[in-house]
């Protein structure tokens, strides 16, 4: 019986997100966790959405499953950390949003990643941005994904209904326990939702022992309300998520803190043809962090504490409406960001200085994206442009600190720390109608994104990267110009009774990319200030921010085959390259090339999975962040999945089958001198592990 072709695209997405899933049949119910497409832009392909209540599930966030879509990868940098990486960009190059929301994250080094904000108990899908974000999802360099939250939606009446959406899960290989989800009621005229989660584990296993400092908690608690009347719908937010100590092996400090809180108004209505969405939010980060409470503690003098905050402030709104025979959503949006962190000694109360002190960055910006039929294609294009703001305060330090920092902090404070730019982005998405269960495809698109506040504001040469993690001491440029992105991508989807295929092809031309490069032409010859700070922090040869030319280019794949019979495999292929334009090296932490292959076995309520996971080695590494090479691997996992009955499924598997030793090329290197890692070299994966996850829906 041949499959729709929507609903075999959905299983290609699946084939990434499950390894193996089972794609439901016109004459059979769809599974829960079947990957399904979703949403405004169905017909586009531009979006797929990624189910999280089944299959293999490795860690607390949702960057485990993101990292087993194409182009997808994931930057480990501990379990509370871990990064998306979409095509060989990660951090704030891609436009992450949380429940619509995009923030700023609260420590210099990412270790509140914007997706640490959404535990995997209370999501309930991932739409990942194929290729190019739309421009009404705000600016980015790239993709990106929004990480939507469970609720118990409107009903059909105006009885009460009762629901809830709930799991909870165990893995052996770190002893943890992850718990949560909603519960509430609605009617059709009103919703209230209370949702909360908890997760705690303890030191992560590999095959030759622990990983010291890999320790981690993380709660959350709050509520959703809607309610419908006569002058449109409303909406609330509000919960507040707490990360106590939690171990980084690949950074200098490890987590004691981040305190996160979320609140969102918005609204709705529709005026006849015409649609108004609208909303205000918060997003405050309290974050603290030190390099003596999870790892062996250094000498007094050495001890130090990390405060940082950021406080975000966003306002949106669009109007949607037909026009020129398709449909035409114009708006506009803003951000008021600050940041703040000051380093200290827990023994010294003259020992304090500010590297980030005061950050204001303010952005707003406006935007039109129409999408309707061209001849024989269809099309979305959009354009957008962005103004932008940006300060910050003097830097202060104490008595403590010595000459050559206070040179530094001297020459920032009179320099002119100010600025205003504006940019602006164009996206041409093209499709054809499905005809015989074939697509094509095209998508180009100019983007920028501008300099972050580490990258420019970075005074102090520290060990502030922006998650990087390469153990590199940098500086900062006040005179940073903006990334500009040039991007095409070609690829088609394609459909049959029994097989699916959705191959790209993708370039990315990246004009003044922002990259660590040499202080300066006499590296190792310790002859400036700068380079005399960075020795003190351990570092000689630091590096600075520096606008260089770089190229991202390659080619994902996923496909999957049904079998006459029970059988089903599903793949998943992704090829990225990373390289300088202006000098021959490479990108810094570009996965190599890899595979995810599932073989799925079919019963009336269970489906049994086998999955292997190869990675290539990857030697195409970057001399200027001194990275190592790693080795290629190849990992084998098994799990089962059971609709016990109606609401009620269980998943239980083994990770890493053979107890495989490997290095996963995206970690870390280790910091943390507890446990049986070398300092120095990088975190190993997890080892062999048993998981059963049980999850409750009504």
């Amino acid at each position: 019986m041949k499959l729709s072709f929507n609903r075999a695209l959905a299983c290609g997405v699946a084939g990434l997100a499950m390894a193996a899933p089972v794609c439901a049949q016109s004459d059979t119910p769809a599974l829960q966790d079947v990957i399904i497409v979703t949403g405004k832009r169905q017909d586009t392909q531009t979006e797929t959405a990624l189910s999280t209540q089944t299959g293999l599930q490795q860690g607390g966030d949702v960057t485990y499953l993101t990292a087993r879509t194409p182009g997808g990868a994931r930057i480990a940098n501990g379990e509370m950390s871990g990064q998306m990486q979409y095509r060989g960009l990660f951090g704030e190059r891609l436009n992450l949003r949380v429940n619509g929301m995009r923030f700023a994250s609260g420590g210099p080094n990412l270790m509140d990643p914007a997706l640490s904000y959404a535990p995997a108990p209370l999501v309930a899908q991932v739409v990942i941005d194929r290729g190019i974000s739309p421009v009404s999802a705000g600016p980015g360099l790239a993709g990106g994904a929004d990480a939507i939250f469970k609720k118990i939606d409107y009903t059909n009446s105006d009885d009460v209904r009762f629901g809830h959406d709930v799991s909870m899960g165990l893995r052996s290989v770190n002893n943890s326990i992850t718990m949560g989800g909603v519960a509430g009621a609605s009617t059709d005229s009103w919703r209230f939702n209370l949702l909360g989660a908890f997760e705690k584990g303890s030191d992560t296993n590999f095959p030759d022992g622990v990983i010291g400092g890999s320790e981690y908690q993380r709660s959350v608690f709050g509520l959703s309300t809607g309610l419908i009347t006569a002058a449109g719908e409303f909406t609330l937010e509000a919960r507040r998520q707490t990360t106590d100590p939690s171990g980084n092996p690949p950074f200098p400090m490890d987590i004691q803190f981040v305190d996160t809180d979320f609140y969102r108004l918005g609204y709705a209505k529709d005026f006849g043809e015409v649609q108004l969405k609208a909303a205000a939010y918060s997003v405050e980060v309290e974050h603290l962090m030190d390099n003596f409470s999870l790892r062996p503690a250094p000498p007094a003098m050495r001890q130090r504490q990390n405060y940082t905050s950021a406080n975000t402030k966003g306002i949106e709104a669009s109007l949607t409406f037909g026009f020129a025979g398709g449909e035409l959503e114009v708006g506009g949006d803003g951000e008021l960001v600050d940041h703040n962190a000051r380093i200290s000694n827990p023994n010294n109360a003259n020992f304090f200085v500010t590297p980030f002190p005061e950050v204001d960055f303010e952005r707003f910006g406006g935007f039109a994206e129409w999408t309707g039929g061209l001849g024989f294609v269809e099309a979305e294009l959009g354009a957008r442009v962005d103004g932008y703001s940006f300060d910050a305060g003097p830097a202060t330090l104490g008595t403590a600190l010595p000459m050559m920092p206070r040179n530094l902090a001297a020459a920032f404070n009179a320099a002119d720390k100010s600025g205003e730019e504006t940019q602006y982005d164009l996206v041409a998405r093209f499709w054809t109608p499905e005809e015989n269960g074939l697509s094509w495809r095209a998508t180009f698109a100019r983007k920028h994104q501008m300099p972050g506040y580490i990258q420019r504001y970075g005074w102090l040469p520290i060990n502030a990267s922006g998650g990087l993690a390469d153990g590199n001491i940098y500086v900062g440029d006040l005179d940073l110009d903006a990334e500009i992105a040039t991007s095409a991508e070609v690829g088609f989807d394609y459909a049959a009774s029994n097989f699916y295929a959705r191959p790209s092809v993708f370039v990315r031309q990246i004009d003044d990319y922002i990259q660590g490069v040499p202080f300066d032409d006499t590296p190792g010859v310790i002859n400036s200030p700068v380079e005399m700070v960075a020795n003190m922090n351990g570092d000689p040869t630091p590096l600075r921010w520096a606008n260089v030319d770089a190229r991202l280019y390659g080619f994902d794949l996923d496909a999957g085959y049904d079998f006459a019979g029970p059988l089903r495999l599903d793949g998943v292929f992704n090829y990225v390259r990373g390289e300088r334009r202006d000098i021959d090296d490479n990108l810094y932490r570009i996965a190599p090339p890899n595979l995810a292959l599932g073989l799925s076995w079919k019963g009336e309520t269970w489906m049994a999975t086998l999955e292997t996971r190869a990675f290539a080695e990857q030697d195409e590494v970057s001399l200027t962040n001194s990275e190592a090479t790693t080795e290629g691997y190849v990992v084998f996992n098994a799990y089962v999945d059971w609709d016990i009955r109606e609401g009620v499924h269980l998943s239980a598997g083994i990770e890493n089958l053979f107890s495989e030793d490997y290095q996963d090329h995206l970690a870390g290197y280790n910091r943390n001198g507890f446990g049986d890692v070398p300092v120095g070299q990088r975190v190993p994966g997890p080892g062999r592990g048993a998981f059963v996850r049980l999850s409750l829906a009504h």
